[in-house]
């Protein structure tokens, strides 16, 4: 599955998640951080492409990472709202900032 099926059905698997659901991902070591700066499902479709060029140069930025110990320990103590896709084996997740309210 590729091109536009591919995102689509990526999109529709993209969903909130907390971080007890997400443990266990962590503690195999498959879950993968992408920044806020990259759209969450074109980076999970372009991995799920085998896109080397795009994937190693998000990595090689920063922009795409392996979960850390410090990222568990903020998601343990804070209200962070985490969007989650599987693109197997990996659990990529990405950080949303809650609704602020005035």
């Amino acid at each position: 599955m590729h091109g536009t099926e591919l995102r689509r059905k990526l999109a529709e698997e993209t969903g909130q998640i907390t971080w007890q659901e997400l443990e266990r991902h962590f503690a195999r070591g498959a879950l993968i951080v992408i920044g806020p700066e990259l759209n969450l499902v074109e980076t999970a479709a372009r991995i799920a492409e085998d896109d080397a060029v795009s994937v190693q140069g998000w990595i090689q930025r920063g922009q795409v990472v392996r979960a850390t110990d410090e990222h568990a320990r903020r998601w343990v103590h804070s209200r962070s709202r985490l969007w989650a896709v599987v693109v197997a084996p990996w659990v990529l997740v990405q950080e949303s900032e809650p609704p602020k309210i005035h």
